[in-house]
């Protein structure tokens, strides 16, 4: 469950911002008390010190120094981010936006050179044009409809160091069009431009059809994301696979349910949650029910009771604000009873319970053995799924190194801090797994090493990766 609350767009006070923050922290955060210890203390005060004195000096730089003092405590669900507001609802503001002046059209020369750099060029974000800048000496990527810029604002700059790459300037909306330094490349006879580690474009021709299609086929040389698609596909008669990358919707649900027959009728199931960070546990149900062959004990989560929390609660109910109809709701109101009357403490959901006995009505024959594909981007609800995956005598984790290690504080929500620019996300709940067993900052092994490289960019592929796990689950059968 996610509650944000909105504050005022101002310009950001830094010194008060901070203020808000460290105190803030200190009232409602879970995982406080556990981690501010006597041995600890002086470290946290030391750093709120030399913070305070980095912020007089230099208050511009304010989003450094909250997520420095965030980063203290070594929890990802206790973080800072930037609000970022559509360009509209900010017409009076300025940033540091840079625009092309002049005429594109007549400046592209209605990009008939195909061999030129110049041209009109579409991305995942939309479109720019590329052009000359006036010196002649450098290339201007300039908006003509790519999201979060104006029409005729500069994207980024470029001077050439080599015949087919660059040496460029972006300036990206999130961090308020500041410039910032990277390489680009050209591909495939200048058809292809990718911006390392950032995006990619493709020369713009006459059927929008064709471009989608180059943009989404071409496999980048220089890696700009994860692009990890859910796939679900028969490998072999024996083996079944499926590609998870969240659990923020239901995709695993309807994978799973769609292709049940075809699973279950087969004794290898590898599950690839590679990247995949996390989102609701409700949404790995099937697949937890699907793997479940032995009773298991469930550890449950405590709230934090603070007088914040509460009226963070009280307020969504009041806004209308809460998820899931009349039974989030009810969950929300039967949370609320039991906070009230431990205010300062931890509470465990009455509509929840405490640690249980998990027990399945029904074991499913197949399959009989399930791979899951673990790496370090793993982290909140998919760590979940692993921890209650393990339960199963069926389950073999493979990876190569430990997972993320982002859960004994969770069910995060976020607050806006004074001024509007900057917003704190933390956790509400405390693992009752802790202090006998943490994941935070230690991560779930896998039970099998996997002796390949990791895979940058995945797309809709079939690894090395993928195939080990194959061939290992299809010989222990031939071994039995």
């Amino acid at each position: 469950m996610g509650i944000i609350v909105v504050g005022e767009a101002q310009s950001c006070d830094c010194k008060k911002c901070f203020d808000y923050l460290v105190n803030k922290i200190k009232v409602d955060y879970p995982g406080y008390n556990d981690k501010v210890t006597e041995k600890t203390k002086s470290q946290l005060l030391q750093l709120e010190q030399d913070l305070r004195m980095k912020i007089k000096q230099y208050p511009d730089s304010c989003g450094t120094y909250l997520s420095t003092y965030t980063s203290w405590f070594k929890d990802n669900h206790l973080r800072i981010r930037r609000v970022w507001r559509n360009r509209s609802e900010e017409s009076d503001s300025k940033g540091n936006e840079k625009y092309f002046v002049g005429n594109i059209d007549s400046t592209l020369q209605l990009t008939e050179n195909r061999d030129s750099v110049v041209g009109l060029w579409h991305s995942f974000w939309g479109d720019i044009a590329i052009v000359k800048s006036a010196d002649s000496e450098s290339y201007l990527g300039v908006s003509i409809s790519y999201d979060r810029y104006e029409k005729n604002q500069i994207v980024f700059s470029m001077k050439q160091i080599l015949e087919n790459e660059f040496a460029v300037t972006s300036y990206p909306y999130y961090y308020n069009f500041e410039p910032e330094e990277g390489e680009a490349s050209f591909r495939l006879n200048k058809q292809v431009l990718e911006l390392h580690d950032n995006t990619r474009f493709v020369k713009k021709t006459n059927s929008p059809i064709a471009d989608d299609a180059f943009l989404y086929s071409y496999f980048p040389e220089f890696p700009n994301g994860a692009n990890v698609y859910p796939i679900a596909l028969a490998l072999t008669d024996s083996t079944f696979y499926l590609r998870v990358p969240s659990f923020y919707d239901s995709t695993a649900i309807e994978f799973t349910l769609k292709h049940w027959d075809e699973i279950t009728s087969r004794p290898n199931l590898i599950i690839d949650i590679r990247n995949n960070g996390g989102g609701q546990d409700n949404y790995f149900s099937t697949l937890t029910d699907l793997i479940y062959n032995r009773p298991y004990e469930s550890k449950g989560v405590e709230w934090y009771a603070s007088k914040n929390n509460i009226a963070l609660f009280e307020d969504a109910l009041k806004n209308g604000e809460i998820s899931n109809g009349e039974e989030g709701i009810e969950w929300t109101n039967a949370l609320l009873e039991v906070m009230r009357k431990n205010v300062g403490g931890f509470v465990i959901h009455p509509l929840m319970g405490s640690d249980k006995t998990i027990v399945n009505d029904t074991i499913y024959p197949m399959p009989r053995r399930i791979g899951i594909i673990i790496n370090e981007g793993n982290a909140s609800s998919a760590e979940q799924f692993i921890l209650e995956a393990k339960n199963s005598s069926k389950t073999i984790l493979f990876g190569n190194c430990n997972t993320a290690g982002v859960l004994d504080y969770s069910n995060a929500v976020s607050e806006t801090l004074p001024g509007g620019e900057f917003e704190l996300v933390y956790p509400m709940t405390r693992s009752r797994r802790l202090p006998e067993q943490p994941i935070d900052n230690v991560g779930i092994a896998p039970d099998v090493y996997i002796p390949y490289s990791s895979s940058m960019q995945l797309f809709d592929r079939l690894d090395q990766w993928v195939y080990f796990v194959k061939a290992y689950l299809e010989l222990m059968s031939v071994e039995k």
